[in-house]
């Protein structure tokens, strides 16, 4: 059902003679914050956060910001995680860590864009040592990846299907090694390595040691606006995730996994092809920014967007974030998951058309992405 209108708490802020105290106006929080409890651990903590939705809708904030904050929230459990992981290890004869470390949530995650029901995708960063230490080092990092991203699988935020973790060797490296890792992904334009470096190159470093993050956004920003080849293969690659429309552009779902006969993959079909085709624009001007949001803005600045353009692109991503937000909780009340999904028929008339526009605009800024050269 649609809401049609919801008092807000912030109406009460000069309801009498004198300002409310802060507690009030934020009634709806502090209710959730108390449903929580203190010191919850991992699972109670992940299980809490559409409750904490419920809450930040109730106090006005738009989808964008509540998506940054659940993912602000995601980043507090994955320290978490890795903070009782190292004293764990350190309680069992392992000790501290050897060298400096970082490690990294990627894509959605490491944009702050999460919604609700996210899996892992995380990566590390180790400084460099010599390689007669290899064994015993990188020991070390495997066995905390290990027991970190299992500790936030068993909290609800499950493995990643496509292995992307840093209990892997390939997502996690010495920064030498991480600097020609990317050298090599870039040189030419396999299909691999591009899917392999998207997932990458949105990355936000959770714990750990900063400067080894930022030493690798700085080879990125060398790197990237010279990768040509790498670049175009990146372009084509946008066509594998076509947006939610049909060649008369009207509003149409892929039926091959879909769970019902209305159901559209807004996620699939409309979020990632928004953010693949502005990442590739942001690769192809140097702009450092991580987030959607402002990746878009500062395409405008370098001119490679109007502010047409980009106003229209943001728009359309925190329509579809709230969308998305909305059918994550019904399904979640309902017993389902939290997924990408949206029941087309349940649209009102100017909701179905406003989706149709956005997704006009996203396949506008696809196109944009896919014709541009390179600077």
């Amino acid at each position: 059902m649609r809401v049609l209108h919801r008092a807000s708490p912030w109406r009460e802020l000069f309801a009498g003679n004198d300002l409310p105290a802060p507690d009030g106006l934020l009634a709806p929080l502090y209710e959730a914050v108390d449903e929580l409890g203190p010191n919850p651990d991992l699972a109670a903590a992940h299980a809490w956060q559409p409750r904490l939705v419920e809450a930040l809708q109730r106090l006005d904030l738009p989808a964008w910001r509540i998506s940054q904050l659940i993912s602000d929230h995601n980043d507090q459990l994955y320290r978490r995680a890795i903070q009782l992981s190292l004293d764990e290890m350190l309680a069992q004869g392992w000790g501290r860590p050897p060298v400096a470390f970082c490690v990294l949530t990627l894509g959605s995650a490491g944009r702050h864009e999460s919604l609700l029901g996210p899996d892992q995708d995380n990566a590390m960063i180790v400084a460099d040592y010599p390689d007669a230490r290899h064994t015993e080092i990188d020991g070390f990092f495997q066995a905390l990846g290990e027991r970190f991203t299992t500790r936030l699988d068993e909290a609800g935020i499950p493995l990643c299907h496509g292995h992307v973790m840093a209990r892997w060797p390939m997502w996690r490296k010495r920064l030498p090694e991480w600097r020609e890792q990317l050298t090599l992904w870039t040189r030419d334009r396999r299909v691999k390595r591009v899917q392999q470096s998207n997932i990458l190159l949105d990355f936000y470093p959770v714990f750990g040691d900063v400067g080894l993050a930022e030493a690798l956004a700085d080879h990125v920003a060398r790197l990237m606006p010279r990768a040509g080849l790498f670049l175009d293969e990146m372009a084509q690659l946008l066509d594998e995730l076509p947006v939610a429309l049909d060649r008369f552009g009207r509003l149409a779902g892929s039926s091959e996994e879909a769970p019902h006969v209305n159901a559209l993959d807004l996620k699939r079909q409309g979020l990632l092809p928004l953010v693949n085709a502005v990442r590739l624009l942001a690769l192809r001007h140097a702009v450092g920014v991580p987030d959607t949001r402002r990746r878009l803005s500062a395409l405008v600045l370098k001119e490679a967007l109007s502010a047409g353009q980009a106003r229209a692109g943001i728009a359309a991503l925190d329509r579809l974030q709230e969308r998305l937000l909305t059918a994550q909780l019904a399904s979640l009340k309902a017993g389902g998951a939290a997924d990408g999904w949206i029941d087309v028929a349940r649209l009102e008339d100017d909701q179905r058309l406003l989706l149709r526009h956005d997704m006009q605009v996203i396949r506008g800024l696809v196109r944009v992405a896919r014709n541009v050269g390179t600077v």
